[in-house]
């Protein structure tokens, strides 16, 4: 047998540090001026502290199920109304942030950002208890509409569709208050703990189920009314994206479908552009849809025929 080489042994770093660090400032200095236009540099909206403050509101909202262990009932209100009161200070500073970058031109008076920052974060203290309501909507959708499920509190900790539901219903409470990248960040959160991509632009009324969840894709304008029920791999997408004349995209416009009350669409159905599908209707699974469907209707995929002509069959 032959034998392998001696392993090469390296006395110096193989690396010029310093050339590569130079070599990403300018890199870094030349995206910051298109970016900022000359400003000084804004602090950014930190990742990880958006994280913690979605974790302490998912806590708040669901103590017995996402607080510490051992919490007794009497302590249980002074617990949500702590984390509530630590969550919303992080929240304002993560909003004055936000709102401190979207300033370009450095408009806004001294003191008006944190004023704003401090009214959007009160006005999302005074939506939780909504947030909470449509919650507990989801939750008693997903346990009627599955006879796997085998109580509510399954269904709280265990359930994937749940999970994003909660983070997009915080989120879209955010993208409405005016702090969209805050909001994309909470979805993309959620995105990543449970592979369902919910845009925090989406509308969503009261009962909306998501069964299994995977892949399933929502977007930004995206409007579904009551007691929706998506299974798995489904898309509500965008057909088509309009371009100005240097074939830009043009951001904005009502792109995504709307989807009225009762509707249920299976596995990896693809609904996409500006449609409406109609109340009480059903979508099979692995449909492609661009049209309108009226209410009640039920839309399957077209069968295969096989057809046998002999000596001509009459054509």
């Amino acid at each position: 047998m032959s034998q392998s080489a001696e392993p090469r042994v390296v006395t110096e770093p193989a690396w010029d540090l310093g050339e590569i660090v130079a070599e990403l400032a300018g890199l870094r200095a030349i995206s910051q001026r298109r970016r900022y236009r000359g400003r000084s540099l804004p602090e950014l909206p930190s990742r990880e502290a958006v994280a913690g403050i979605v974790d302490a509101l998912v806590a708040a909202l669901y103590p017995r199920h996402f607080g510490p262990a051992g919490l007794s009932e009497d302590s249980l209100d002074i617990y949500v109304a702590d984390t509530i009161e630590q969550a919303l200070r992080r929240l304002r500073r993560e909003v004055g942030r936000e709102l401190r970058l979207a300033d370009l031109d450095g408009a806004a008076k001294p003191g008006e950002i944190e004023q704003q920052a401090l009214t959007i974060a009160a006005d999302f203290a005074h939506d939780l208890p909504r947030i909470r309501a449509l919650l507990d909507s989801d939750i008693r959708a997903a346990f009627d509409g599955d006879p796997a499920a085998k109580s509510l509190d399954e269904v709280v900790f265990c359930y994937p569709g749940v999970a994003a539901m909660i983070r997009h219903r915080i989120a879209h409470r955010l993208y409405v208050l005016g702090v969209p990248m805050l909001a994309r960040i909470v979805a993309e959160i959620a995105h990543a703990q449970t592979g369902i991509d919910i845009h925090p632009g989406a509308t969503i009324g009261e009962s909306f189920f998501i069964d299994h969840g995977t892949g399933v894709v929502i977007g930004e304008t995206a409007r579904i009314g009551k007691r929706v029920r998506l299974y798995q791999a489904v898309t509500l997408g965008a057909k088509r994206f309009e371009t100005d004349e240097h074939g830009r995209i043009v951001k904005g416009g009502d792109r995504h479908p709307i989807i009225e009350d009762e509707v249920v669409i299976y596995a990896g159905a693809t609904v996409l552009g500006r449609v409406t599908i109609g109340q009480g209707s059903s979508i099979g699974g692995g449909v492609w849809l661009t049209r309108d469907v009226p209410p009640n209707s039920v839309i399957t995929q077209a069968k295969a025929r096989h057809d046998a002509f002999e000596d001509g069959g009459g054509i």
